[in-house]
């Protein structure tokens, strides 16, 4: 019986360090297991904090050189949010006007009831196209007429600029030249028409409902 049990005995410490061994060697796994979780949240973390600021900088002004000349920015329709439409019918040719705002204005002015600093905003002007369908006279944007930008300044940088004034620099790009920006001195060229909006900081914002506080 002592050499059976002594026989035992040693089996069950084989078992026990074997056990042992496996639980050792495998807490460096788990560790490591860990650590790689730690810097996965890590690097997601950062990357959402860089994204939320990579869409929702105002970053309006990298579009303005020196002397205060604007630029259309070139991805507005991929990046910019649209946020309201116009259908105006006129005698010489009805028009859609559909605008753009740069990343996040939407919602700074839903928070706020202004336009941040740098904001730029891009109004696209098409002739339309109707026809008889089942829904009705359908009415809907065919060829790009004129842009219009407009870039939110509340620090008056461009003073010297007569494109700049009143809170924002202001440009038109026709469709012929469709970089190059035409207007010369925004009160002759731009001004005259926004006057209706000057009590909402010269824009129509009753046309953009995104801009409404939820």
């Amino acid at each position: 019986m002592n050499i059976k049990r002594k026989l035992e005995t040693a089996s069950e410490r084989n078992e026990f360090a074997g056990t042992s061994r496996g639980l050792l060697s495998s807490q460096p796994r788990k560790r490591y297991i860990f650590a790689s979780l730690v810097v996965l949240t890590l690097f997601l973390v950062g990357y959402e904090q860089v994204r939320s600021q990579t869409y929702n900088t105002h970053s309006g002004f990298d579009l303005v050189d020196k002397a205060g000349n604007i630029r259309k920015p070139a991805d507005y329709q991929d990046r910019y949010q649209a946020i309201g439409t116009y259908m105006v019918l006129s005698p010489k040719g009805n028009e859609m006007h559909v605008t753009y705002a740069s990343p996040g204005a939407a919602e700074n002015y839903r928070k706020t009831g202004k336009f941040a600093d740098g904001t730029v905003l891009v109004k696209e002007v098409f002739a339309t196209d109707h026809a008889q369908m089942t829904t009705g006279d359908a009415h809907w944007a065919s060829a790009t007429k004129v842009w219009f930008v407009m870039i939110k300044d509340e620090k008056g940088r461009y003073s010297n600029s007569p494109v700049w004034g009143d809170g924002w620099g202001w440009a038109l790009f026709n469709s012929d030249a469709p970089a190059k920006q035409v207007a010369t001195d925004y009160k002759k060229d731009c001004l005259g028409c926004h006057i209706p909006a000057r009590g909402t900081d010269w824009v129509y914002v009753q046309g953009y409902p995104v801009l409404a506080s939820k």
